[in-house]
């Protein structure tokens, strides 16, 4: 009776305007001996909140890139559920829940546990927009989308056929509407509806056509591909702080420099990451450059297909890095002393970048501590190594001091001194600092090994040092 009465008073919202037409027609039913998903893969969260919304009367479905990763045999990273339930009949069926967004309004539900919290992405079935009127601007963009329909609406609304399949836990079927597990035996990356017109909708499509492919290593269609060059200009009205979140899934993909290639191909590379313009260039003069940034990658990728985390500041500095480093060199050129030359040219890069794609400020300023530290690097006596290793950014300007020794631009030799310094015991420190010493030569001796010493005394001879 209980559960009755609450679907009675869930369902019953004047608010809300379900379009019950399918425009896409009845989908494929998969069953479980012919997509061969493992329910181990499955969360168990994400399987509670579809179980949850279907005893409450709601249909409900894990969607998009997790059942294609399920289908390919990968485990998730995330878990989306779509549901014919609106966002406050979501809310009010857990406890853990907050509505995010005004343009695209979903809801996430939150499970704590061991680890990490788990947050389970839950949207309302989309209709389709053709005669939306002020939610679509000239462009074709889409401005406001919280207008629900029914599951094959909502299948025709999303990007490409292996992101439109439906899994049901509970039945173990997976709904298919557009061909998407065919398209994966085929591993073709193909565009739902007129890729030209749904580009128009939500330029980022075209960046996640890149990404997904970096990733699956699939093959986008000709005719997904093909007015991608021609529409790269719509990502300069696309806002901002959304355009970064892309670069950083496209970057943090696992699949990064296979993404970057992919950024170049389709020519969607000008004018995000303007480092992005020099090193994808062919020319010999980008040669360092471009191995520097492909070594980065490389490390990056590694660490995330090791399930290892990354840091986003760590990232943007060494994609900016040889941008950063002609900047300053052509600083010290002009008489600027040292450092002001470095800080000088950290104003310029973040500059320039930020004439296309900004970065968040809490990364820029990771970048700017881990750009500082590398001069300091070159300092190996009295106490500056013991105050630079006590930095709280130390490990990270350590690692990318590395990478500058291993593409050659650093002498390898320092790189391995500090590796040397940091496992060392107090007097393998000291004797580390005392060969250090020797190479530089008696000029290079550290000032806060200086002692300071009392004028002499008429007779010219000296006192003895101060205790």
């Amino acid at each position: 009776m209980i559960t009755k009465f609450i679907n009675r008073i869930l369902r019953r919202d004047p608010m809300v305007k379900h379009t019950q037409a399918n425009n896409s027609g009845a989908p494929k039913r998969i069953p479980k001996k012919a997509h061969r998903i493992d329910p181990h893969l499955l969360s168990k969260n994400a399987v509670k909140v579809t179980d949850t919304l279907q005893q409450a009367g709601f249909e409900a479905f894990i969607v998009g890139g997790a059942v294609r990763d399920l289908a390919l045999g990968i485990g998730p990273k995330d878990f989306d559920v779509a549901t014919n339930a609106t966002p406050d009949q979501v809310q009010r069926l857990f406890r853990k829940a907050r509505l995010i967004g005004r343009r695209f309004q979903i809801v996430h539900v939150t499970f704590f546990g061991k680890g990490h919290p788990e947050i389970i992405e839950v949207s309302t079935f989309r209709a389709l927009l053709d005669n939306a009127g002020d939610h679509v601007a000239e462009s074709g963009r889409i401005l406001r989308d919280n207008v629900w329909g029914s599951q094959g609406e909502d299948a025709a609304r999303r990007d490409f056929t292996i992101n439109a399949m439906y899994y049901d836990p509970s039945s173990e079927t997976v709904l298919d509407y557009h061909g998407g597990m065919a398209d994966m035996q085929k591993k073709t990356l193909r565009m739902i509806g007129d890729p030209a017109k749904r580009y128009r909708e939500d330029p980022v499509r075209m960046l996640r056509a890149i990404r997904f492919a970096a990733k699956t290593g699939f093959t986008l269609d000709a005719a997904t591909r093909a007015p991608i060059a021609k529409l790269s200009n719509l990502l300069q009205d696309v806002p901002s702080a959304r355009l970064f979140d892309e670069i950083l899934k496209l970057l943090m993909s696992g699949y990064s420099w296979a993404a970057i290639q992919g950024l170049k191909d389709a020519g969607l590379h000008h004018g995000l990451l303007p480092l992005l313009d020099h090193i994808l260039d062919s020319g010999e003069d980008s040669k360092d450059a471009n191995d520097f940034v492909k070594l980065a990658l490389a490390n990056t990728d590694q660490r995330i297909q090791s399930g290892k985390s990354v840091s986003a500041g760590f990232l943007f500095a060494t994609l900016l890095w040889p941008d950063l480093l002609k900047n300053w060199k052509a600083n010290i050129a002009k008489g600027i002393s040292n450092i002001p030359a470095l800080h000088d040219a950290m104003d310029d890069t973040i500059a320039t970048q930020s004439s296309g794609m900004t970065i968040q400020r809490r990364f820029e300023s990771d970048m700017r501590e881990i750009w500082s530290m590398q001069p300091r690097f070159e300092k190996r006596v009295g106490r500056y190594p013991y105050r630079l290793i006590e930095s709280p950014r130390f490990r990270a300007g350590y690692d990318f001091m590395l990478l500058r020794c291993a593409t050659g631009e650093k002498d390898p030799a320092i790189g391995q001194w500090w590796t040397d310094f940091i496992t060392a015991d107090p007097a393998g420190q000291e004797a580390l600092m005392a060969s250090a010493k020797a190479e530089l030569g008696s000029s290079a001796s550290s000032p806060a090994k200086r002692r300071r010493r009392r004028k002499p005394k008429s007779d010219s001879s000296p006192e003895p040092e101060a205790g």
